[in-house]
């Protein structure tokens, strides 16, 4: 007789949201994996006289879907509307343009957008299997009853009793590092909890199309990126792109009997800070580049990373410096306001800029000696297409006229 599995209970709510749970809504083994293993994606407050017995949950700036237990799973929205969420996931994985994405536009919800997105990618997989999967030559090391390649010839007089040949050789292969992205990316997919029934059996079809191809090798978001692409594999940027946002937001959850399963999160700050950059790479003004993540050197092996530096094209010269926070507040903090101002002084410029995702209740706009420090909005609320332009606007609106590159006749 089959029995249908139990559907585990669903806990949601919004992130930055507090949020009061009954004392048996939650059972304490769950709280206690929440609280020893997602200390950084949210807040849990136990029952006590303080919280009058119940439960206080709040994300940290998190989205995503925490299967718990068997029984009990957390799901918790973004406040940006899922449209805007697509757009900032666009820029920031560079998958603007791709004409088949469009319908994600229309999804409702976290899970309908990790479905759909799922299932494009099983099927440019299969696709790809189809037409044949990308291979290059190895070099390999074997021992043959026959000869391939090159002799070891030392091997062959230090050990003639030996009737197997060590032989060196080239083997054209598909069992390499761009395919096993795809192999460990599918394989992560298939044990997230959020698959539905309609998208599950095309994950399973694609993942045993590589099957017996394909080595199943741990892989990570790194390994997606700067990856070199030719005339055979120019498709494979594309499934790597889209591999690197699964890979980057999913994380060994736990084990517990035949029940395992992997959590579905997005770092809602690191995902601003991507869109944003990748949005201004693509978006900029002539005259000028923008460097993203740039290293900086205070001391012997110790380097800090400026989010995006702004600089003159003509001269190379740093004009400004921009960070990101996704925060919503009244006003500036100020361990923000003094990390702004080092950044200022060892790329030996004069103008910063915070960028938040909403106005802040008092605009920042402060000068510390020859530094100015002033804040920026790139909303997320609103269309995307209208925050863009008015961010672009509004920064070099205020960007001094000395910074503004001169643009001569056969420039244009």
């Amino acid at each position: 007789m089959h029995i249908n599995p139990v559907e585990p209970r669903i806990i949601e709510f919004t992130e930055y949201e507090n949020k009061s749970f009954q004392r048996n809504e939650i059972p304490d083994s769950a709280a206690v994996e929440l609280y020893e293993k997602y200390k950084t994606q949210l807040d849990i407050e136990f029952p006590s006289y303080t919280t009058r017995q119940h439960w206080k949950l709040k994300a940290k700036g998190w989205v995503g879907y925490i299967p718990v237990t068997p029984e009990l799973h957390i799901k918790i929205n973004p406040k940006v509307p899922i449209k805007n969420l697509f757009g900032m996931l666009e820029y920031a994985y560079n998958l603007k343009g791709f004409r088949f994405l469009e319908g994600l536009m229309d999804c409702e919800s976290l899970e309908n957008f990790y479905n759909n997105l799922a299932h494009i990618l099983a099927d440019k997989v299969l696709e790809r299997c189809r037409k044949g999967l990308y291979r290059t030559y190895l070099p390999k090391t074997q021992q043959l009853s026959y000869v391939r390649g090159r002799l070891d010839v030392q091997h062959i007089i230090q050990k003639p009793w030996d009737v197997k040949l060590k032989c060196d050789y080239e083997e054209h292969t598909a069992d390499i590092k761009e395919n096993q992205i795809l192999a460990w990316t599918l394989y992560i997919i298939g044990r997230s909890s959020l698959c539905s029934e309609r998208v599950s059996p095309t994950i399973r079809k694609a993942y045993h199309a590589l099957q017996g191809l394909v080595t199943l090798q741990p892989c990570s978001a790194e390994d997606c990126i700067a990856r070199q692409y030719n005339r055979l594999n120019p498709d494979y940027e594309l499934l790597h792109n889209l591999c690197r946002f699964f890979l980057e937001n999913s994380s060994p959850s736990h084990e517990r009997g035949n029940y395992k399963t992997l959590p579905f999160l997005v770092d809602m700050a690191h995902l601003y800070e991507l869109f944003v950059a990748e949005w201004l790479k693509k978006n900029t003004p002539q005259g000028y580049f923008f460097k993203q993540q740039h290293p900086i050197e205070i001391s012997p092996n110790r380097y800090f990373s400026i989010d995006i530096l702004l600089c003159n094209t003509a001269t190379g010269k740093t004009i400004a410096v921009l960070d990101t926070k996704y925060k919503a507040l009244e006003l500036a903090g100020y361990i923000d306001i003094h990390q702004m101002i080092s950044y200022a002084n060892t790329t030996k410029c004069e103008q910063a800029f915070l960028i938040y995702p909403k106005d802040l209740t008092q605009p920042l706009d402060i000068k510390s000696d020859k530094i100015r420090v002033r804040s920026l909005t790139f909303s997320l609320d609103d269309n995307l297409d209208r925050a863009d332009q008015t961010f672009l606007k509004n920064l070099f609106l205020v960007i001094p006229l000395e910074s503004t590159p001169i643009i001569r006749k056969g420039d244009r």
